[in-house]
């Protein structure tokens, strides 16, 4: 029987984009039929692991010390799958190892980027790898534009939607509410996530509160904070911090739009969570957004106040006009992105590594 080591620790951050990838997977795949395949699941909390996927997978304990060479895993597997591309953990031999790239990291110096250490990192991980998988096609054409990538089996496997079943109950109550119609938009408060565009835009758009979750006791959670007092936007902006799934579901639930200025995502989950409840999706027109909004999402070129502001009033008055076509595309699109799909086009990718 073929041992498949899955070193996915970044399980733990479950409010992360890391960790929801980690868990689903490993939650779907454990529900399928693994045949001549053992997987032993590297992970941090082996109790949490254990109630969540029972003895599917042998499990080893992670330890922060594994991420140097003397004190790697020296077990010969017959593949080890490294499902985070920014993972210092790596196998003590030379096995065949799968490399899951989510996407590139930011290339701030395109003369010089290949010097800095996490690149560096990527190009060896990238350069030991005996097969490549990728979660969007963006995620793969920048790989290759960016780095040296070997000439080995490459796959593209597109993330699930976590959200397979609206859960709501009908007298939720939120810990913030909006008084007015609101806008929403989630993710970690960082550069990338581009939401300070949002706060001048909201300044016309006088209908509209606006609720951003996430993680936001960060640099840039700081810059928004300070430039929604600077704008006068206190009491139209709602910063929830992280929230639940009940909580995130009646935010989707109840918006009037989605709003998602991104400037780089390896997939871009929301959107698709978005679109699970039939809801307008607004968003940045650039590396993965595209790919996964499709033709029915509204986009935004660039991040000037007035045009965004445009691009919303239009668009909302479009899905208005023909609410019920675009619930029903939006629905439909959504539900095309499952994990029993993904966790069954991983298994096939790890038969066919193996019988390399």
């Amino acid at each position: 029987m073929a041992e498949v080591f899955l070193e996915s620790h970044n399980i733990k951050n479950l409010f992360f984009g890391f960790g929801q990838y980690n868990y689903h997977l490993l939650k779907k795949l454990s529900e399928l039929p693994l045949e001549d395949i053992k997987f032993t699941v590297h992970g941090k909390d082996l109790n949490f692991l254990k109630s969540e996927f029972g003895s599917t997978y042998k499990y080893k304990k992670y330890y922060s010390l594994r991420r140097y060479p003397a004190f790697r895993i020296k077990k010969k597997y017959d593949l080890w799958h490294s499902l985070n591309q920014n993972t210092k953990i790596e196998p003590y031999n030379n096995i065949p190892y799968l490399l899951t790239v989510h996407n590139t990291s930011y290339i701030e110096d395109k003369n010089n980027y290949k010097n800095k250490e996490n690149h560096i990192r990527f190009q060896e991980k990238l350069s030991r790898s005996t097969a490549i998988s990728y979660i969007s096609e963006y995620a793969k054409s920048s790989t290759h534009q960016y780095f040296d990538v070997p000439k080995v089996p490459e796959y593209v496997i597109y993330n699930g939607n976590p959200i397979n079943k609206i859960t709501l109950p009908e007298n939720f109550i939120p810990k913030y509410k909006s008084n007015k119609p609101y806008l929403f938009s989630i993710g970690e408060f960082t550069d990338r996530k581009n939401f300070q565009s949002l706060i001048p835009m909201l300044k016309l758009l006088p209908d509209f509160n606006l609720i951003l979750s996430g993680k936001n006791n960060t640099n840039n959670g700081n810059k928004i904070r300070n430039l929604i007092r600077e704008q006068g936007l206190k009491d139209r902006i709602i910063i929830t911090g992280k929230i639940d799934d009940q909580n995130k579901q009646y935010y989707y639930q109840n918006c009037e739009a989605f709003v998602f200025p991104s400037l780089r995502e390896g997939f871009g989950l929301p959107v698709i969570e978005a679109m699970t409840f039939g809801k307008p999706v607004f968003i940045s027109n650039n590396t993965s957004l595209p790919e996964i909004g499709g033709q029915h999402a509204f986009y935004w070129d660039h991040y000037d106040a007035e045009y965004m502001a445009k691009t919303i009033m239009d668009g909302l008055n479009t899905y208005q006009n023909k609410k019920s076509k675009y619930r029903k595309i939006y629905k439909e699109r959504a539900a095309s992105f499952t994990w029993e799909n993904t966790a069954r086009q991983y298994l096939d990718m790890y038969k066919e590594i193996l019988a390399l």
